[in-house]
């Protein structure tokens, strides 16, 4: 060779390409032979209705008639089924026969028994298979044999009208391009493949290095050698670059662990309905591979995935079993999906582990030990003590090298969560859970592996994915060719237990990485579909209600049934929805109208087994309905006493204290009703009893502005903009609102990101806004239960808010309940609130416990959080006082100063162009507090906020009677320490006779408790999410009671789980 590399290096890139010069190059030596068309072949199809898919036993028995290549298949969503009769001619006798057939779009091949088979992606690029073996071997006298294909009108990432996000076209077309029976030439696909990595390596290793040159020179020789069509020479060439393969690696290689995996997403830029025919259609073609290459790998997480194939390919399922016993195919990840780890809550991140783990250990015969979570939006600090408490110990992901201002420092570490427990994580260097196994990516796993000083070997993920599809057959043929090869990393196939078990053993030596994992992209998230995690919120907190009420219920109610089937139906449509692109709000719109069906039935559900529980435990009281009812029995699912202001619909009487404007509903004062408690409200008969609250006041000072009050403060807003402009805390005679400042104040900022329209809100959108005013201000309530002003705000000619701002007799929380119609184009309306507090960090809740974050930019890692995750509340606290700020079904916000603000709304227009469009309702609050954030009850504040008192309709006198005589409530107390919540009460998965009590400290301090019960307890056992035991609890009698007792001590942020056995 010439010195001319770059000459050279073009011409092996020419000789490679399946394009120009195809008809002499590498690609006209692939091919024995190519058969088309009838007598070998004959194409007939049906098409379903609609968007209808219906099953092959259906299908089958339809009308079919003949078509040719070249018919088009559509529009977006459809399916189709053709049915390939195939006779293979005498002359391919002894011969692989592989049939080719590209729709250009997906689709499934299905034996004429019914035996789902391959899946198939047509078109063009990396993902692109459209070969299906027909057999190994023909004979001379090769029966006909008749194939079914399963059309499914989408490509591999759904049916995008422009870039790959825009959302949905509605008629995409699909050609039917190519329908063939061929016969590979085997040495041609080897010096294809072998000349790929041999050029790869002349252009991914350093241009001056001995190994590039080899490669070039061998690469170069390879073509002079080769002749089209020429067998002789093809075999020659192979000689040629088995002679460079056969220099290998040293011992001190890097050492890549590979696994392939096909990632696949719940729905996306597709529907729940496409993805389960994904599923099929993907881990169907890695059985074949298995089939085929006997030390193949490949991994595949999400137990739902797993149980839809369970419930609709029972065939594919059992094969997936077997080979799940020959160590191919690898059951992991441990959860029901791969979900969002931001915006569930603590409980639905344990139902998570608690669902997938047992799915696996029952189908699979064990649980998972690697969490595997590649593609999720940010990771949260309790993680990895929720992820040890589900039996796992090792972590796996990428994410975070997408992040956009600052470059996460480690590859392999130790992840240490709020409480202290840490788990092993490791992040692939080569940056991709979807990589195609080229040269550059296992350069890439040594150049960018941030630990190797610690840990010389990484794991690297392969396959097709996000739309499924997984690793090809080049991609297997290229990994074993790159095994051991001077210049490269060693690479083997195996599983990801054995990557974590080797490193775990210089795990003392790994560096350590404390708290949340927070990604620096796609803050969007938090926002963006606000009907999803509005339903999302509020299924999570009805299951909890229902729970603890049915076990109550159970155990005291005669003929009461725990509702387990029911209750695990709707806990995994629940977590479902949870999936990282769902909750998040960046799916397209036909998966938010399947998760509306689906949350309107989990909702009315929980409902209706709160009405079963409620009714059954309290029969004796004569339940009647609203228009009967001359009262109300009220039950408080928390474990602390509270006194609230309840609207009682429907019922009418002299005992109503106030009448609400809004909606007619008449109020009244619960007072301090007792944790985990009942009491009940009589509105047949005016009462002046010592539990009516002092009253609230509302008026209009001099200035036109409405002051509230009652006897913890005095709230002032503006009678011209309806903001907040001032908050007199009169317990401790101070001022909230900084000077010359407001809160209430609406911002509509420009909501334009880089790419990622769903996804992002960027840095710069904080930069460009307009701060919206009220058109309206007037008093609706005033007194002496709740005074409240209207407010009304024109955010745009299209869109419009209404707010009611209450203040009520009993608790300083000002409340404000909102109305938003909104038709905007990429725009975000925020809420802020300037106080005047003085903090370097904000708190704010998280799953089981809170995390801090600062309230400043000094460095990139605290401007990057411009933008953060929070559940039911944020705090802002100085040295003896703070402020929250509550909300009911939000979770974005952000900090700065002494400005706290909450995003509200979005209206990003892809992947789904009417995100968010429309009528919106939901709540925030401001709750000031004496002491820092440590010392108030901020907790329980949020936890009122959403957890409202469940009410029953009854004859008040007949009930208060019957609930002093059978006294059956409080059923549980936590006593001894107020910063442990008890967070769920709930039957026990394998026997609804024991009872499972989860409680977590909820502020970072160490704690002890009193846990008593008046269930019949017989014994008790600490366990892990999973219910296992993991150490015996002393039982003790209750003090004065008749109940029993337990004590638990608590340490910052744990967890902790107790299952009861009854009598």
């Amino acid at each position: 060779m010439q010195k001319h590399p770059k000459i050279t290096r073009e011409r092996v890139s020419k000789f490679l390409d399946g394009v120009q010069w195809r008809d002499v190059n590498i690609h006209a030596s692939l091919y024995e032979t190519r058969v088309s068309g009838k007598p070998s072949i004959e194409l007939e199809a049906w098409s379903a209705p609609g968007q209808e898919r219906p099953p092959f036993a259906y299908a089958v028995k339809q009308q079919y008639e003949p078509i040719d290549v070249g018919h088009m298949f559509g529009p977006s969503w459809s399916s189709h089924w053709v049915r390939v009769t195939v006779r293979i001619p005498s002359e391919l006798e002894g011969k692989q026969v592989r049939l080719l057939f590209d729709p250009q779009c997906e689709a499934m091949v299905w034996s004429d028994k019914g035996e789902p088979l391959q899946g198939i992606t047509g078109g063009d690029g990396t993902c692109r298979h459209v070969d299906y073996i027909v057999t190994n071997k023909a004979k001379a006298d090769e029966p006909v044999r008749v194939l079914y294909l399963e059309i499914a009108c989408n490509g591999m990432f759904g049916n995008p009208s422009e870039i790959f996000i825009s959302p949905p076209t509605k008629d995409r077309q699909f050609k039917l391009t190519t329908v063939d029976l061929v016969v590979y030439n085997s040495a041609g696909w080897a010096l294809f493949h072998d000349l790929n990595i041999i050029h790869a390596m002349a252009e991914g290793l350093p241009k001056d290095s001995p190994r590039a040159w080899q490669a070039l020179v061998a690469a170069n020789e390879i073509i002079n050698t080769y002749s089209a069509g020429d067998n002789a020479s093809i075999a020659e060439a192979l000689a040629i670059s088995a002679n460079f393969f056969a220099a290998k690696g040293g011992e001190g290689n890097h050492q890549v662990f590979a696994i392939g995996n096909c990632h696949i997403d719940t729905a996306w830029l597709w529907p729940y309905d496409e993805t389960k025919r994904k599923i099929a259609r993907s881990w169907s073609t890695q059985l074949d591979y298995m089939d085929r290459y006997p030390g193949y790998r490949f991994a595949a997480s999400q137990a739902q995935q797993f149980e839809w194939l369970r419930t609709l390919y029972p065939s594919l399922f059992k094969r997936i079993q077997e080979k799940t016993q020959s160590g191919q195919f690898i059951p992991i990840g441990g959860t029901w999906v791969e979900m969002d780890c931001n915006l569930p809550s603590g409980e639905s991140l344990a139902r998570q582990f608690l669902l997938g783990q047992r799915f696996f250990k029952q189908h699979f015969g064990h649980t998972c030990d690697v969490f595997w979570l590649p593609d999720t939006f940010g990771y949260s600090s309790q993680l990895p003590q929720i992820v040890r408490l589900a039996g796992a110990k090792y972590f796996f992901t990428q994410k975070l090298s997408w992040n956009n201002i600052n470059n996460f420092p480690h590859t392999t570490f130790r992840w240490i969560g709020l409480d202290g427990s840490s788990v092993l994580t490791h992040m692939a260097p080569a940056e991709t859970y979807t990589a195609i196994v080229t040269v550059n990516d296992l350069i890439d796993s040594v150049k960018k592996h941030k630990d190797i000083a610690y840990s010389n070997e990484s794991l690297y993920l392969y396959g097709n994915g996000d739309g499924g599809g997984g690793p090809l057959d080049w991609m297997i043929e290229r990994l074993d060719r790159m095994k051991d090869v001077d210049g490269l990393p060693r690479i083997k196939q195996a599983h990801p237990n054995e990557f974590y078990e080797h490193v775990s053993k210089k795990e003392d030596k790994l560096v350590s990485w404390k708290g949340e994992l927070y990604f620096e992209l796609h803050r969007g998230t938090y926002t963006s579909q606000a009907h999803t995690k509005k339903y999302n919120r509020q299924a999570e907190y009805l299951l909890r209600d229902v729970e603890m009420l049915s076990v109550i219920a159970q155990n005291v109610a005669h003929g009461f049934a725990y509702p387990a089937v029911e209750l695990d139906r709707v806990w995994k449509d629940i977590c479902l929805n949870q999936f990282h692109d769902v909750i998040p709000g960046t799916s397209i719109e036909m998966v938010y109208r399947d998760t509306d069906k689906m949350y309107e039935d989990a909702i009315g559900s929980a409902k209706s087994m709160m009405e079963q529980a409620v009714t059954s435990l309290f029969a004796h009281v004569s339940p009647q309905s609203e228009e009967e009812a001359t009262g109300t029995l009220v039950v408080n699912t928390t474990m602390w006493p509270r006194t609230d202001i309840v609207a009682l619909p429907g019922v009418q009487g002299p005992g109503l204290q106030q009448t609400r404007s809004r909606d007619g509903v008449g109020l009244m004062v619960a007072a301090t009703v007792p944790g985990c408690g009942m009491a009940v409200l009589d509105a047949s008969e005016d009462s002046e009893s010592e539990a009516d609250a002092v009253p609230v006041t509302v008026f209009k000072d001099s200035q036109g502005n409405v002051v509230m009050e009652n006897i913890f403060v005095t709230a002032k807003i503006s009678g011209t903009t309806g903001q907040l402009i001032s908050l007199w805390d009169r317990r401790v005679e101070r001022e909230i609102v900084a000077e010359g400042m407001a809160g209430n104040v609406f911002r509509l900022h420009d909501d334009v990101p880089l790419f990622w329209d769903a996804w992002d809100i960027e840095i710069y959108n904080l930069e460009k806004f307009t701060e919206l005013s009220g058109s309206k201000v007037e008093i609706v309530d005033q007194g002496p239960l709740l005074a409240s002003v209207f407010v009304e705000v024109a955010i745009s000619k299209d869109s419009r808010l209404r707010q009611w701002i209450s203040l009520s007799a009993t608790s300083p929380r000002l409340e404000f309940d909102c109305d938003v119609d909104w038709h905007e184009n990429r725009k975000c309306l925020k809420v802020a609130f300037t106080w005047d507090i003085y903090s370097d960090f904000a708190t704010y809740e998280t799953q089981y416990g809170v995390v801090q974050r600062p309230t400043h930019r000094n460095t990139t890692w605290d401007m990057a959080k411009f933008e953060v995750c929070g559940h039911k509340f944020a705090d802002l606290s100085e040295h003896g006082y703070g402020v929250a700020l509550l909300n009911d079904c939000k979770y974005g916000y952000s900090a700065l100063g002494n400005t706290m603000s909450m995003s509200l709304l979005r209206s990003p227009k892809a992947p789904d162009e009417h995100c968010d469009m429309g009528h919106h309702t939901f709540r925030y609050a401001i709750y000031p507090h004496a002491g820092t954030f440590n010392e108030s009850s901020v907790v329980r504040e949020a936890y009122q906020f959403n957890v409202p008192l469940v009410q029953l309709p009854v004859d008040a006198k007949a009930a208060a009677e019957a609930a002093d005589s059978v006294g059956i409530m409080p059923c549980f107390s936590v006593t001894g320490a107020s910063n442990v919540v008890l967070d769920a009460v709930k039957a026990a998965e394998d026997n609804c006779k024991q009872v499972v009590v989860r409680l977590y400290e909820a502020y970072g301090g160490h704690a002890k408790i009193k846990l008593a019960t008046k269930l019949k307890i017989t014994s008790a056992q600490i366990t892990n999410i999973l219910e296992e035991p993991l150490a015996s609890v002393k039982v003790n009698a209750a003090a004065g009671d008749g109940g029993k007792a337990i004590e638990l001590t608590f340490k910052p942020f744990e967890i902790k789980t107790v299952k009861f056995s009854l009598k």
